[in-house]
């Protein structure tokens, strides 16, 4: 009774509340992170073989299982980092997007102009690929830098545009079986081997290109735009994620929304009619004090004794 006592004045407590609320969340990001992967099986073997082992030791009272499993908790240490090493790579990476959160989606110094316009030549492009139903995988960089991928691939430094994108994926091209890299307005590189996604639902009922998208966007904040070779569909990857079944509409407003192109142009016309607005300000206040003037009457000043 002592102890339920103690259990429930602790939890009255804020510090309390906050440590479990902290500790909680921690444990939810981590098993968020892992959500698809291999670490789910290495979590649930993990955890089946060492609660059969605690509990048949403790049934049975095994000296000697008993005696492994309580100095098997140091090892521990060591054992998670090597098994899961991918899995904590990932979580901090994103977590290292922290920055990118705080800054926007993209550098300071990107001009949102050459932007759009790549955006405009990589959506022609891809509408184009489509219709010929030519496999093709474009890869936009934000803030997190790809040059480790782009030094493994043929480098091109080259200004986007749509006839040069058609060519690089036209099937006897040389560098049609890879991705392109595209930063800011410049095609970076082109025949650029990406990683694979680890995520196992995605193995299933998606090709390379597919999982070269998702496991570049697992490891960074970039955009992929990819083309299905034998459906001609358009779709980007994002954080990871596949969004399917774009048209060229669509996938204009999806580009523009991801690199908060929209935001900007919404911002730069609200602050052009604001201004606008104040121009005309001093106009109408002057006109109208003088109309409130000319109907008043005029006022005599009061003589001086």
């Amino acid at each position: 009774m002592s102890e339920l006592t103690w259990l429930l004045s602790q939890l009255t407590e804020p510090r309390s509340l906050i440590d479990i609320a902290v500790v909680t969340g921690l444990i939810f990001w981590l098993l968020w992170v892992a959500q698809g992967t291999r670490a789910t099986q290495l979590l649930r073997g993990a955890s089946i073989f060492l609660i059969a082992a605690v509990v048949l030791a403790r049934t049975l009272d095994l000296n000697t299982l008993t005696w492994i499993m309580d100095r098997m908790w140091p090892a521990l240490i060591v054992a998670i980092p090597v098994l899961f090493q991918p899995e904590l790579r990932r979580a901090l990476e994103q977590l290292g997007h922290t920055g990118s959160w705080l800054r926007g989606s993209l550098p300071a110094n990107a001009d949102q102009t050459d932007l759009a316009h790549a955006i405009d030549e990589i959506v022609r492009s891809a509408a184009q690929l489509s219709r010929l139903k030519y496999g093709a995988l474009m890869v936009l960089e934000r803030d997190t830098g790809l040059q480790d991928y782009a030094d493994r691939g043929v480098a091109l430094d080259a200004l986007v545009s749509r006839q040069l994108l058609v060519t690089i994926f036209f099937p006897n091209s040389p560098l049609h079986d890879a991705a392109v890299l595209i930063r800011d307005k410049r095609i970076v590189a082109g025949s650029v081997v990406l990683p694979l996604t680890d995520n196992i639902s995605a193995m299933s009922n998606l090709g390379t290109r597919h999982r070269a998208a998702i496991g570049v966007t697992e490891d960074s904040d970039a955009l992929a735009v990819v083309v299905s070779e034998e459906t001609g569909q358009i779709a980007v990857a994002h954080h990871g994620r596949l969004i399917r079944n774009l048209d060229q509409d669509r996938l204009r407003r999806v580009l523009r929304t991801l690199t908060r192109i929209d935001r900007t142009d919404q911002a730069e016309k609200s602050n052009g009619w604001r201004q606008k607005v104040t121009e005309h300000i001093p106009f109408l206040t002057s006109k109208t004090t003088t109309a409130s003037t000319e109907g008043r009457p005029p006022t005599t000043k009061a003589p001086t004794s």
